[in-house]
């Protein structure tokens, strides 16, 4: 009984001693000074998923209402929108053009995941508001990889670059 009183103020001490909490797993760095890369959540995946939705479904007022106006949004023709209106109008004008040369308009997608950057103290560094997603598709002309940045549950920034192959299904 005397060595159990004894240890207990030990063990009591041992417990307040403040843990020191483990950093945060990184996987890269980013473009500018002190930068490092993380995963992101699934809520950030799931607002892509959303937008990705009302994109296929060409419900352009979900799309607007999800689009920060301001923001930069750059399709892989080179073709750059700053408002949620321009960004639709341009879809809208992709599907009539796929309707005119009787190609099928949609995708599958192959992957998505949320990463982001922090840790810098440069006021450019902009791109460690909310998180990326990156993802990719296969279309019927090729393979598109785009960058989402979701700022709040909007998209700020979003750019598109595509291959002109097909991956092939497994």
């Amino acid at each position: 009984m005397k060595k159990l009183l004894l240890t207990l103020p030990l063990f009591f001490a041992m417990g307040c001693v403040q843990q020191e909490k483990a950093a945060d797993p990184t996987n890269g760095f980013g473009p500018y000074e002190g930068q490092s890369v993380y995963l992101g959540d699934e809520a950030t995946v799931t607002v892509f998923k959303a937008l990705d939705a009302a994109w296929a479904a060409r419900d352009y007022t979900t799309m607007k209402n999800m689009i920060e106006d301001g923001g930069m949004f750059v399709f892989e023709d080179g073709h750059t929108v700053t408002t949620g209106q321009e960004f639709v109008d341009k879809i809208e004008a992709d599907y009539q053009e796929s309707l005119e040369k009787e190609v099928e308009w949609g995708w599958k997608i192959d992957y998505a995941f949320a990463a982001y950057p922090k840790g810098s103290n440069d006021p450019k560094a902009t791109n460690q508001e909310g998180q990326w997603v990156n993802a990719q598709f296969t279309g019927n002309d090729g393979t598109y990889i785009e960058w989402y940045q979701i700022v709040e549950g909007k998209l700020r920034m979003w750019y598109q670059t595509k291959g002109d192959f097909v991956i092939p299904e497994n």
